[in-house]
This record gives C-alpha cells, sequence and structure tokens, in this order.
C-alpha cells in the first residue's frame, strides 16, 4: 500500500535534514520497540530494564502507542526539536480537538481505547498534565540514559545525507534514503507502511528526520494536513560495530571519569539533554550547591553553557562538551 507525496518545484528547495534527534518522535518509536521481540540482540537487555522500571503513567502512554497500526499524531507534535522541555511544552499544548481527533481513530483503528483516555479524548485539563508527566518520565527512563549515544548516531548519520543531498537532486537524494522509497518525478512514494494516501505538500515542502528507534521501514503522520515529516531508520545504527548494549550501565573504568571525576563526569553526562540546577543535582545524587559548583567548572572549561529561563537555570552541553560525552574530545 503506497503512499505518494507529490512535490512542486517550491516542495523540491524545501526538503530539509532535521538538525537534532527529536525527544517525542524517538519516545513514541521506542514504545513500539519495547512491545514487540524485534532486534533483541541490541535491544533486549534495555527492553528487559524499561519494563520493570515503568511507572503507571508512563505505562499509560506506553498504551496509547500500539506496536502496528496507528499511533496518535498528536503524541509527535514537533519534529527536530532537540530540547525535552520544549517538546513537552508542545505536548501540553496540543488542542483539545486534535486530541479528540486522534484517539478517537485510535479506537477506530484498534476496535478499543484504553479505559485511561477517555478523560483524556474529552478534553479533561488533568488528563492532559498527566500525559505530559508520563511522557516525560517515560523519556527518562527509556530514552533519556540513550541520548548521548542517539545525538552521536544522528549527527553520524545527518552528516551523510547532507553530502548525499550535496551530490544529486533533491528527489533522486530522497529515493537513495531507504530502498522503500522511490522517485518517479515529481512523486516520492513510500511503500510497507500500511498507508495508501496520496499528500500534495503544496509548497509546504518536507522535513527528513532520522531515528534511533524507527526500525526496518520510514514512518509518517497519519494526518496528511499536518507539517509533513518523513522519519528514517538510521542507515549507520545497522552497519556501525558494535557498542555498549543500550541500558548497559558505566562502568568505573570509563575514560571521562578518569579525567573529570566521577561526579564531574555524571553531571556532563546527564546535560546532553538541558537540565535545571536541581535536576543535575538530582541525576547524579548531589546536593544543588555542589551540582552548581560543578556546572560552573564546566561552563569556565568550555565544555558546558547556561541560560536563565524564567526563575531556574537551563545547563546544557557545549560541542566541545558534547564530543567528550560521546567519546570524541581529543583534538587535532
Amino acid at each position: 500500500m503506497p503512499l505518494r507525496f507529490h512535490f512542486t518545484d517550491d516542495d523540491l528547495v524545501r526538503v530539509r535534514l532535521a538538525q537534532e534527534p527529536d525527544v517525542l518522535w524517538e519516545s513514541l518509536l521506542s514504545m513500539h520497540l519495547l512491545q514487540t521481540a524485534d532486534s533483541a540482540s541490541v535491544f533486549g537487555h534495555w527492553r528487559g530494564t524499561v519494563r520493570e522500571q515503568l511507572t503507571p503513567r508512563a505505562r499509560e502512554v506506553v498504551r496509547l502507542a500500539p506496536p502496528t497500526g496507528y499511533s496518535p499524531d498528536f503524541l509527535t507534535p514537533t519534529a527536530g526539536e532537540g530540547s525535552v522541555d520544549a517538546a513537552i511544552d508542545a505536548l501540553l499544548g496540543t488542542p483539545p480537538s486534535r486530541v479528540h481527533h486522534d484517539l478517537s481513530e485510535l479506537a477506530r483503528s484498534t476496535g478499543h481505547l484504553p479505559r485511561t483516555a477517555h478523560c483524556l479524548r474529552e478534553g479533561n485539563d488533568t488528563a492532559i498534565e498527566r500525559l505530559a508527566v508520563g511522557t516525560k518520565e517515560y523519556f527518562d527512563i527509556a530514552v533519556e540514559p540513550l541520548w548521548p549515544r542517539i545525538e552521536r548516531r544522528f549527527h553520524l548519520e545527518r552528516a551523510a545525507l547532507v553530502r548525499q543531498f550535496a551530490h544529486a537532486s533533491p528527489g533522486s537524494a530522497l529515493a537513495a534514503l531507504h530502498p522503500s522509497l522511490s522517485w518517479d518525478e515529481p512523486v516520492l512514494t513510500v511503500t510497507g507502511i500500511r498507508i495508501e494516501r496520496d499528500v500534495h505538500l503544496g509548497g509546504r515542502g518536507i522535513l527528513v528526520l532520522p531515528s534511533f528507534f524507527c526500525r526496518r521501514v520510514p514512518t509518517v503522520l497519519r494526518d496528511p494536513g499536518l507539517p509533513p515529516v518523513l522519519v528514517l531508520p538510521m542507515a549507520l545504527g545497522d552497519r556501525a560495530p558494535a557498542e555498549r548494549s543500550p541500558g548497559e550501565a558505566v562502568g568505573p573504568e570509563e575514560p571521562l571519569d578518569t579525567l573529570l571525576g566521577r561526579t564531574r563526569a555524571s553531571i556532563l553526562r546527564v546535560s546532553a539533554v538541558s537540565r535545571t540546577t536541581t535536576e543535575l543535582a538530582r541525576r547524579t545524587g548531589v546536593s544543588t550547591g555542589t551540582a552548581s559548583y560543578h556546572a560552573k567548572v564546566l561552563r569556565e572549561a568550555g565544555l558546558m553553557v547556561s541560560r536563565r529561563a524564567g526563575t531556574a537555570v537551563l545547563h546544557h552541553l557545549t560541542p566541545l562538551g558534547r564530543a567528550m560525552v560521546d567519546g570524541r574530545g581529543a583534538v587535532g
């Protein structure tokens, strides 16, 4: 059942590559993977660990994302944003009409609606806030521990795609992204995703988003009226040499710990996603004052930047800090 994207000349010049991996797309697609036995040799340990740690609210969110078929579009309101705070804010800002529409579609697709989703479908503010909290809890448990690895893979993939688009026409470059894609100007056909539809882009262009947890075939939003996005499995992910299994604990022999000290190295790692000082303290098991002190040292070393957001201070990595977390800290 093919999906056909119809491009105009304006669409071809508006093909964009996401700048960062997307928090909510990675969360949604990992929920799909969590509920299957796919890729057991790579994700088996991760799957067992996550299933044991899921909170009740996180489990409610997973029930909205069946491993096959339709998942509500509102669970991925943005693409390529990178920041977990921005993603959760976007989720909270979902119009009630969108939530109602998508959950009604889920009920039609699966034949039932999870019991806890009925209040959500009716636009109950408390239910939407619970969904946002559950999504954040799920991300913290299932995705955040892998975020440095996800970012590393993403940027390797993106660099390869930039070179690919630089040496081919947009249509040809799109068709080369995955075996399920084909280009017959002005139409990009996507097969294997159980959606048969013609989507006329009408000058909106399309966003290409490589995803760590997207497996086998690309995926798209069901509603053609939403901003078009094409989510792709990371080709480099399957070809890369074996790494530490997802979810495996970081050992005491990590070079970053030796270089910076374990507490400071831990603060650097958890800052792969923007964190407040309080979050840094909670995640590394130190006091807020200690976390603030180590963040200051890392900031003065050029590994971290901090900015005020309301009453809080957000900390995130500089390119050098990210390179060190990724194991690419040596510079020539």
